[in-house]
């Protein structure tokens, strides 16, 4: 059985992931990788590559690092990165499905690619109300410094070593998926008057 159709889907899962953290630092460098050839990229994605969509990049990139950095701004881009982060993700899965035909190669960029992209992302904001609600807005700063450093390193183990960021990021997904029923089960037991199991 050949299995280099599939190759991409760690690089294309785990970039997806850093879209949660920050939506264009991985399209970013994608765009760079795919133009340099350090990454082939699927048939449509060229685009990605052109001097107009890195510019753009770039600059969404920085004003994105900035806004995140200024309390009360960093809110209201979590309102805006959400569906952001998904189509974020989406596309820089899809582009690095190079082997894959069409159909497949967007159905795991939905689910897996989006899906990764969004719950880390959910994640994102929760950390930064919970920072809010604890600090008053004092730590949100440093909590966007370690959402920066974790889309940088994310992306840079998909590029360089695939297969082990797959393996990170779906134990990080897995972890914000246990977290968050822990919180919605200790919600709803009070509401519900049911007594905490022993």
């Amino acid at each position: 059985m050949d299995l280099a159709p599939l190759a991409g889907i760690p690089v294309g899962v785990a970039l997806a992931a850093a879209c949660g953290f920050r939506v264009f630092v991985p399209l970013l460098a994608l765009g760079i990788a795919g133009r340099t050839g350090t990454l082939a990229l699927a048939p449509g994605f060229a685009w990605l590559t052109t001097d107009a969509a890195l510019l753009a990049f770039a600059t969404a990139t920085l004003v994105e690092i900035a806004a995140y950095h200024v309390p009360l701004l960093d809110h209201l881009l979590d309102a805006l990165a959400a569906p952001g982060a998904v189509l974020a993700g989406t596309i820089a899965s899809a582009a690095v499905l190079v082997d894959l035909p069409p159909l497949l190669r967007w159905t795991l960029a939905v689910v897996a690619g989006g899906g990764a992209a969004g719950v880390v992302q959910a994640a994102t904001t929760l950390s930064r109300v919970g920072s809010a609600a604890l600090t008053g807005g004092l730590g949100n700063p440093v909590v966007a410094t370690v959402e920066l450093a974790a889309a940088v390193g994310t992306v840079a183990l998909a590029l360089t070593v695939p297969v082990l960021a797959l393996v990170l990021v779906a134990m990080l997904c897995a972890a914000i998926v246990r977290a968050s029923r822990r919180t919605l089960g200790r919600r709803r037991r009070p509401a519900a008057g049911v007594a905490p199991p022993r």
